[in-house]
């Protein structure tokens, strides 16, 4: 498969990405909403609980992928995503509040969503439990699937924007704190291939028959 380093691209890959999700976790059941790239500061993530696009005069909800965040592993990506579609599975399928104070902390709702659809889930004073990261198995459907990893990435750090307002969504993934990983990384010195496993494992590459690190 072709590497993903265009913004069209990946737009594409991510609808997919959302598709597969939709059918593998949760049935189907999920409305495709938008999927959007743009920037999200301090928050990887977010959906909207409203509809903030008309298609042909249908109204669309929001999934927005931070254009800032690019540049993590895969997993955490998907799991990003997961993350969102989680949202909107409480409020379009179950129809319950999963998060308060305007969409910053995750209750305890959430964490159920969450963990029934392949996260981890750890809670923070601010935010509830809203940090997130891939389950095991969600990782071995990211193997198995050979969901391909993300090349680009928007800088945000340098130069002036001019923006107007908060532009603070609901249901965000938020930045703040850490996880650890519950997988292993394994990349070829030589020609830069990834591998992932869920346990300690002695690689070879394929092609330059020489170990994975």
């Amino acid at each position: 498969m072709k590497e993903i380093i265009k913004t069209s691209r990946l737009a594409g890959q991510l609808e997919k990405l959302y598709n597969k999700i939709n059918a593998d976790f949760f049935s189907g059941e999920l409305a495709a909403p938008i999927i959007t790239i743009q920037s999200t500061p301090r928050a990887y993530g977010h959906y909207t609980m409203y509809d903030a696009w008309s298609v042909k005069g249908e109204g669309r909800r929001e999934i927005n992928i931070g254009a800032g965040t690019l540049d993590r592993p895969i997993e955490n990506i998907v799991a990003t995503l997961l993350h969102e579609m989680c949202h909107q599975y409480s409020n379009e399928v179950l129809n319950v509040q999963d998060c308060s104070n305007h969409g910053i902390y995750h209750n305890k709702q959430f964490r159920k969503v969450a963990e029934a659809h392949g996260l981890i889930v750890t809670r923070s004073e601010k935010y509830g439990w809203s940090h997130t990261e891939p389950s095991d198995s969600l990782i071995e459907w990211i193997i198995e699937n050979e969901i391909q990893e993300i090349q680009l990435n928007r800088n945000e750090a340098s130069g002036i924007r001019i923006a107007g307002g908060n532009a603070a969504a609901s249901g965000g993934a938020s930045t703040t704190g850490t996880t650890k990983g519950h997988y292993r990384r394994y990349v070829c010195p030589k020609c830069g291939m990834i591998a992932r496993t869920t346990k300690d494992a002695h690689l070879i590459c394929g092609d330059c028959l020489c170990p994975m690190i």
